[in-house]
């Protein structure tokens, strides 16, 4: 910190720890490698990685000055539980972005796990389970920001959503760490939500801010493909699309707006 600025770290939430590293292969590696020494939930930022990745084991770069971080949290809970932290991180994500750029209308959410700014992806968020001797005792949690700058659009597949970054797009020039120290409240606050009133008021403000909601969408599981009217998630934050054939509950798929 440089003398006579405010600590980034001064409003950091009571119960969650933190780790920054200069660099690291990827946080999700380092999460797995540092769960049995972690007594609560974690956060780990690294300013670098060399082996970033996001779903289905694509690789994610990481420009200078954008933001890598996994939340480690040990959990005793079904696995589908679990799951619907993809829609708690996606909320503590947009609000973070809304409470350090001022404005709120260019971002959006993208089922199941992506962050948008004036349509652009800007953030992306993976969860991997934490396993031993064959039992989930944990959940990691991705996140990935493009805050400085946005991935070169060529070393991405042909399909893949235009890459935007927070400083391009808004103006707003936010570090990691300042980055992190919002993350971890707007998160702490929505997990709090969660924790005593259940899924149903994330989901609820989740659908407030889904992009294309009501509109026609095109979800994608391997070779399949559905096309419908998204409708909403559900109770288990599967996708509703309605289609020729009736309604259908997507659990998985690549969304295409």
């Amino acid at each position: 910190m440089t003398p006579g600025q405010p600590d980034a770290y001064a409003g950091w939430p009571s119960g969650y720890a933190r780790v920054v590293l200069p660099e690291t292969d990827s946080t999700l590696n380092e999460a797995e490698r540092r769960f049995d020494d972690l007594t609560g939930p974690t956060w780990i930022l690294a300013l670098r990685q060399t082996q970033a990745r996001g779903r289905r084991g694509k690789a994610w770069t990481h420009p200078k000055g954008n933001f890598a971080a996994t939340l480690v949290l040990p959990l005793d809970e079904p696995p589908g539980r679990a799951a619907l932290r993809s829609f708690v991180t996606a909320l503590a994500v947009y609000d973070a972005f809304v409470a350090l750029s001022g404005r709120a209308e260019p971002f959006q959410l993208k089922w199941p796990n992506d962050v948008l700014l004036n349509g652009g992806k800007v953030a992306g968020i993976l969860l991997e389970s934490v396993q031993r001797r064959g039992r989930v005792v944990g959940l990691s949690i991705g996140i990935g920001v493009n805050l400085a700058e946005a991935p070169d659009p060529a070393t991405l597949p042909a399909d893949a959503l235009r890459p935007v970054a927070l400083a391009q797009e808004t103006g707003a020039l936010v570090t990691p760490e300042d980055y992190l120290a919002v993350l971890a409240e707007t998160y702490a606050a929505h997990e709090a939500s969660f924790a005593v009133l259940g899924f149903a008021p994330i989901r609820r403000l989740w659908l407030d801010r889904a992009a294309r909601l009501g509109s026609e969408i095109l979800a994608r599981t391997g070779t399949a493909e559905t096309r419908g009217i998204f409708e909403t998630i559900d109770d288990d934050g599967r996708l509703i699309l309605r289609t020729g054939a009736g309604r259908q509950a997507i659990a998985a798929a690549d969304v295409f707006l």
